[in-house]
């Protein structure tokens, strides 16, 4: 993959960016090329763990009851019973809020009917369906991975956009959160050169093209 120096690239993003009052991120903008979208195979939908994560976690909600709940608490999460997915399905404005809080959602095998019934219309479109949970006792270390991993949903687009992480979190790290993202994106491409081209910028800052 013939990337041009994405530490070096990234470092000049920062610093050529007007300085925020807020941290900004540093996203990128991948550009595929002769792939028919239309087509749901060709379609790009990956959950990626960042290696250097975010700068920042991840919000995660998980759907369980018992001793799974508890240890999802002390793990850090919101946690949802299946007498809250009755609750909150009730009323479409807290389901959205329920949506809108949340980056990912984890859930019992046994709530994913519930759910799928209660917030599907919600969640579904957003790309934020829960992931079951398939070996309780690996429930912290799953929880862990999501708080430093992101989404990439092409759905029918050719140009897609992923975030690498807060500007804080230095150049070496987001460049290896960057390749980590590529490195996925072009395993799914049946020829490396459906990767048109990609640039790096910062939230509202510049953009710098590195493929």
């Amino acid at each position: 993959m013939n990337i041009v120096d994405p530490e070096k690239k990234i470092k000049e993003v920062i610093e050529e960016s007007p300085k925020r009052k807020f941290v900004e991120s540093v996203d990128v903008a991948i550009n595929l090329k002769n792939i028919d979208m239309k087509n749901p195979n060709n379609r790009i939908k990956e959950e990626i763990m960042l290696p250097e994560g975010l700068g920042v976690e991840r919000n995660i909600a998980v759907f369980a009851k018992g001793d799974l709940a508890t240890r999802a608490r002390k793990a850090g999460t919101d946690v949802f019973s299946d007498e809250d997915i009755e609750d909150i399905g009730k009323n479409k404005r807290d389901a959205k809020k329920l949506a809108s809080k949340y980056d990912f959602f984890l859930a019992e095998p046994r709530y994913m009917a519930s759910i799928g019934k209660k917030f599907g219309p919600i969640l579904g479109p957003r790309g934020k369906m829960p992931i079951p949970i398939v070996d309780d006792s690996a429930i912290e270390d799953m929880i862990a991975r999501y708080k430093k991993s992101i989404r990439i949903n092409t759905k029918d687009n050719l140009t897609f956009h992923a975030t690498l992480g807060k500007t804080t979190l230095g150049s070496d790290s987001l460049s290896k959160n960057l390749m980590t993202v590529l490195d996925r994106v072009t395993a799914r491409l049946k020829d490396e050169s459906n990767l048109k081209s990609v640039f790096i910028k910062t939230t509202m800052g510049v953009s710098k093209k590195i493929k």
